[in-house]
């Protein structure tokens, strides 16, 4: 486990399972995003439609919500989850982000992952369970929210750990441009090594400069510019 993952919340006690999705008749997709919580890069979000005859089920018994995996378990089961399943991933920008907060953002990549997964499916599906509590604007589809959906749907695992790995490598990309802050292992979050590195070395066109730290190091900059 990375020095990130530590900081985020524990996992909640539960075993995800398809009986959210045995609730509904029809084309069931699952929604979630990554990278709330970063001082950088963008959210991403997935929607999966678990193809559930098909996905062999020693595979099916990993999917968990992606906190509670290694990165070398999420990205085996990112591999097999486009294998078995219809897949989707979007992305809201720093600038996104920074416009619109980033819950809007969240919801906004969301909704952008959605999208993409009904245009590339000749049956699209009727519903969309959602991890959290909030609402994405999805259009006429019926929408279930599940507060630890992660942890407790099949469905929105696999599409937290599309979107969290697709996510870090996104950042591991990121960190062979600006590897002074330790993105490759830290993912844009707040440790201690980035925070230090924001000060010494300044903030970079990926930092969300809505977010206090960044926008602390901004007025520094900014004063010792005057």
């Amino acid at each position: 486990m990375t020095a990130y993952e530590d900081e985020l919340p524990a996992v909640a006690d539960y075993n995800p399972d398809f009986s959210f999705e045995d609730q509904h008749e029809g084309i069931v997709c699952g929604i979630d995003e990554a990278g709330r919580g970063p001082l950088a890069g963008p959210v991403v979000a997935a929607a999966v439609v678990l193809r559930r005859t098909e996905i062999p089920s020693d595979i099916l018994a990993q999917i968990n919500d992606s906190k509670a995996l290694t990165a070398e378990i999420r990205a085996f089961l990112y591999s097999k989850i486009f294998e078995f399943a219809h897949v989707s991933v979007a992305e809201s920008s720093v600038e996104e982000i920074d416009r619109i907060n980033i819950l809007q953002a969240s919801l906004l990549a969301m909704k952008k992952a959605h999208a993409k997964l009904r245009r590339q499916m000749e049956q699209p599906p009727i519903v969309a369970l959602v991890d959290g509590n909030q609402k994405p604007k999805l259009g006429r589809i019926k929408i279930q929210t599940i507060v630890q959906g992660d942890a407790r749907s099949f469905s929105i695992a696999a599409a937290s750990i599309i979107a969290k790995h697709h996510r870090d490598q996104i950042m591991r990309r990121f960190a062979k441009k600006f590897p002074h802050y330790g993105w490759a292992t830290n993912a844009g979050y707040g440790t201690p090594e980035h925070l230090k590195a924001i000060e010494i070395h300044g903030i970079t066109p990926l930092h969300r400069r809505s977010f206090a730290p960044v926008s602390k190091q901004l007025v520094k900059e900014n004063s010792a510019n005057d």
